[in-house]
């Protein structure tokens, strides 16, 4: 496998990489001061608020799509790598691979299921039992 990434895939990792950085928000921190302080030389004026409204405005719907761009790119990454320890796990459902496929209602369904071998295995636990052994899922 190879790592080419598009250009706009570059952007969006440094993008949200620096845009969470300390000194990244002590800077927005320096920008809104310098904002609040210039409001008096301004008189308060409508250009003065538009200029800060209109700003963190594009800002935020920019920041937005890119975030969400390298959310949805480390999510499939960690659903992959979570897939290949459930295939190579001997013991492991196959059947879980690729839940976030599924709907809301199975997803539920199969939840429930780990719910109640939770609560069994707590109460073993309890009893002196191991709480180790790999039950079916139910179907």
């Amino acid at each position: 496998m190879y790592n080419r990434n598009s250009l706009f895939t570059r952007f969006a990792k440094a993008a949200a990489n620096y845009s969470g950085r300390p000194w990244v928000f002590g800077a927005a921190v320096l920008l809104i001061l310098g904002w609040v302080v210039t409001g008096p030389m301004f008189g308060f004026s409508d250009t003065w608020q538009l200029i800060i409204n209109t700003s963190t405005t594009i800002i935020t719907f920019l920041m937005v799509f890119l975030i969400q761009n390298t959310q949805n790119r480390d999510t499939a990454a960690m659903q992959i790598k979570l897939d290949e320890l459930i295939r190579a796990t001997k013991g492991a459902h196959n059947a879980l691979l690729d839940l976030e496929e599924l709907e809301e209602e199975e997803l539920i369904r199969i939840r429930s299921n780990y719910q109640a071998m939770a609560v069994g295995a707590r109460e073993d636990l309890k009893n002196g039992k191991i709480d180790t052994e790999m039950p079916d899922i139910k179907e």
